[in-house]
């Protein structure tokens, strides 16, 4: 469906709310990856809530897999983003490696490389990039349940290698900045 909006500026205001489904990675007994104590559940939960306050603030209704240390089945989630008729859905990770600092940067992940999952994920690496992250591209991946059992456009991302510290002091230094990069990327790829 087609939703209207205007253009103020260089920001769009949306008339009619889009929903956007939120998915912060793992959760409750499943750590993700992990690095020196820190954990990708912990680093993808407060990433997701703070894109998500970006986004609230900019008119979007937004619906999160989980808003605390909880653990759902990836089926769940697309489950959760389907019930709630998603426009859009984007799963926050953080990747890793078999060795510590052995690679750098982020990617985003998707179904299909066309369309708009492919547009958005493109956008928010571009932003991503622009904070210092190595850009590795967009993916595609047709085997994540997050991306094919979801019945909207879906994007995974992977913010940075959690065992890589030159990755982790960009997340952690530059974090208010890497959130609205990833909630920009998002606006921007709304018609």
């Amino acid at each position: 469906t087609i939703k209207p909006y205007h253009q103020t500026g260089k920001r769009k205001v949306i008339l009619m709310p889009y929903t956007i489904v939120l998915d912060a990675g793992h959760g409750g007994a499943n750590p993700g990856a992990t690095y020196n104590g820190r954990q990708e559940k912990d680093d993808a939960l407060r990433l997701t809530l703070a894109v998500g306050r970006l986004l609230e603030n900019a008119g979007m209704n937004v619906v999160y897999t989980r808003t605390d240390d909880s653990y759902d089945s990836p089926a769940r989630k697309a489950e959760k983003a389907n019930e709630a008729g998603g426009d859009y859905f984007i799963s926050i990770h953080r990747n890793s490696s078999v060795y510590p600092n052995q690679y750098t940067g982020i990617e985003s992940i998707v179904y299909n490389r066309s369309g708009a999952a492919a547009k958005m994920a493109e956008n928010i690496n571009e932003n991503l990039q622009a904070l210092g992250f190595v850009n590795h591209g967009v993916s595609e991946r047709t085997n994540l349940v997050v991306l094919n059992r979801t019945q909207m456009p879906a994007v995974l991302v992977e913010a940075g290698f959690i065992n890589n510290d030159s990755d982790n002091a960009i997340f952690d230094s530059r974090f208010d900045e890497l959130a609205q990069a990833i909630a920009d990327g998002i606006l921007d790829s709304i018609p």
